[in-house]
């Protein structure tokens, strides 16, 4: 038994995946997810006309900044406990006792769902992203319909499903292509964009870092989804990655903080204060803000319906318009390769602690490749129900993918808080922030707060019934299934949940192992109708 799979089992688990990942890799699945470029793209059509230049500049400053303290909290609580479970885990662990089975059904239910949601997400903005490279092809002739959309989001849905359903050494290696993929797109667009772009579409300094549209602050909190989809995804992938208690935080911190440097870069000015290539070191949002022109509502108002692509359009023409979007394209569909597999992690650990309906199915790995393709299909399945929304049109679809974020804020801030005020004994990983370790989450804590109850406002003020955010009521309506769920008479998780289920020790087939093949580890066995654990024994 290795260092990692000893760790693991005094986690209360034996080890079931190969671990393929190397440090490097995970990074590559948490930074493929935040796909900076592609998921720039998909945003832009709030930023322009909610906030302008300064929501695109100084909103992705402002959340990527506060990003960060939730990255380094997620890091130290993965360094210390890196398993599949993750947030669910953390909270059972570090909770006040009398709390711990309820909050730890919450967050793990939340959690699971908020990455299925999140999915769908993904795959709507790839199929979205797809159709308009189809508009710019035909001069702009060509608007999808909703049905038209909705198809080739399933496809998608279909084919990453497929992809998440490979070896995980096969997803390991093509981590490499990814990120040099993501990285060499986001320098073509910062380089060619402003070589490319006629004068007239050049702004000023002034407009660049100090224009505005309408009101920036929602905006600001919808420019923090990018970033805020990697926080715990490599959490996820961490029974699959070598070293892992340093490896996940290494992977948490640094997807976040690339994406920080190049989403804005650096800005070096030298009289005259004006764009020019000798005097600018570009981000890409920077790059954007200056080559965008100042029509900002035909960029809003393109008929591809996306503003990036009308900005390609205006600078490099059809031909060289269609050769980067087909790249943004292609990096977008590697965010829904790794976003199928960490949804699929997530429900395959909820699954093996007994606690979803069918668990002992989706529990199931694939002899051959080793991974769970039941919890994979399982997360597209309930990613292609929540994508039927879109047909109740643009408002549910607005609080659908709202919520996604609220709940996912929710699913975070539980385990931050239950690890300073739950009164339970901390032991730090290899990635340790000591005395900072509150205050960093403490200002993770509120910045979740504040974007939640931000999100939930609508966009325009006395909107009527047709254009209100139903955020809260979606929200709102899911923890109250979950609660509704855990007290159920008889059937409820109160009567049978008992938290997260020790199965080191016990083969596949459900045999308890020799003694030869503990290797010295200490562990008790699970058997039918007993659930225990040493971890467990610890925390009761």
């Amino acid at each position: 038994m290795n260092q990692d799979e000893a760790f693991l089992a005094r986690l209360g688990y034996k080890q079931d995946f190969k671990r393929a990942f190397s440090k490097i890799e995970l990074f590559g699945v948490s930074f493929s997810v935040i796909g900076i470029l592609p998921s720039l793209a998909g945003v832009l059509i709030f930023a322009i006309p909610y906030g302008g230049p300064v929501a695109m500049v100084w909103g992705w400053t402002a959340c990527a900044f506060f990003s960060m303290f939730i990255a380094t909290a997620t890091a130290e609580l993965g360094s210390a406990a890196p398993t599949a479970g993750g947030l669910y885990y953390w909270t059972f662990r570090y909770a006040p006792k009398r709390w711990r089975y309820i909050l730890s059904w919450l967050v793990g239910y939340t959690n699971t769902v908020a990455y299925c949601v999140g999915l769908t997400s993904t795959e709507w903005t790839c199929a979205v992203a797809l159709l308009a490279g189809v508009s710019i092809g035909s001069d702009l002739t060509y608007t999808p319909t909703t049905t038209q959309t909705f198809g080739v989001f399933t496809a998608l849905l279909v084919c990453h499903a497929l992809t998440a359903s490979m070896s995980n050494s096969i997803l390991a290696r093509l981590q490499g292509f990814v990120i040099a993929c993501n990285i060499l797109l986001a320098l073509g667009v910062i380089i060619a964009l402003p070589l490319a772009t006629p004068k007239e579409f050049i702004n000023s300094a002034g407009y660049a870092f100090g224009h505005f549209e309408n009101c920036g602050l929602l905006v600001i909190v919808f420019r923090s989804r990018p970033a805020e989809g990697a926080f715990d995804i490599s959490v996820h992938i961490s029974e699959e990655a070598s070293n892992a208690s340093f490896a996940v935080p290494f992977a948490t911190i640094s997807s976040p903080l690339v994406a920080l440097i190049l989403g804005w870069g650096n800005y070096l000015s030298r009289p005259p204060f004006e764009y020019n290539a000798d005097n600018m070191v570009l981000g890409i949002n920077v790059a954007i803000v200056f080559c965008m022109g100042t029509d900002i509502k035909s960029i809003i108002g393109s008929p591809t319906g996306q503003p990036f692509a009308a900005i390609l359009f205006n600078s490099f023409g059809q031909r060289g318009t269609l050769a980067v979007w087909s790249i943004v394209v292609f990096a977008q569909f590697f965010i829904g390769a790794s976003a199928v597999m960490a949804a699929s992690r997530q429900m395959w650990a909820f699954s093996r602690d007994g606690v979803l309906p069918f668990s002992s199915f989706l529990y199931r790995r694939n002899k051959k490749t080793g991974t769970p393709i039941y919890a994979v299909w399982g997360s597209a399945l309930l990613s292609f129900i929540a994508g039927l929304m879109v047909f109740a049109g643009p408002v549910a679809v607005s609080a659908i993918f709202s919520a996604c974020v609220v709940a996912q804020n929710i699913s975070l801030s539980i385990p931050f808080l239950c690890r300073d005020f739950g009164g339970q004994e901390w032991v730090p990983g290899v990635f340790d922030l000591g005395r900072l370790g509150p205050i960093v989450t403490a200002v993770a804590v509120v910045w979740m707060a504040f974007s939640s109850v931000i999100l939930c406002f609508p966009e325009n003020p006395g909107p009527p019934a047709s254009e209100m955010n139903y955020t809260v009521l979606v929200v709102g309506g899911w923890v109250c299934l979950c609660l509704l769920y855990y007290w159920f008479p008889v059937y409820g998780g109160m009567y049978w949940f008992k938290g997260p289920v020790a199965n080191v020790g016990v083969t596949e087939r459900g045999e308890e192992e020799s003694q030869d093949e503990k290797l010295g580890v200490e562990v008790v066995t699970l058997r039918e109708g007993t659930r225990s654990s040493s971890l467990m024994n610890e925390l009761s």
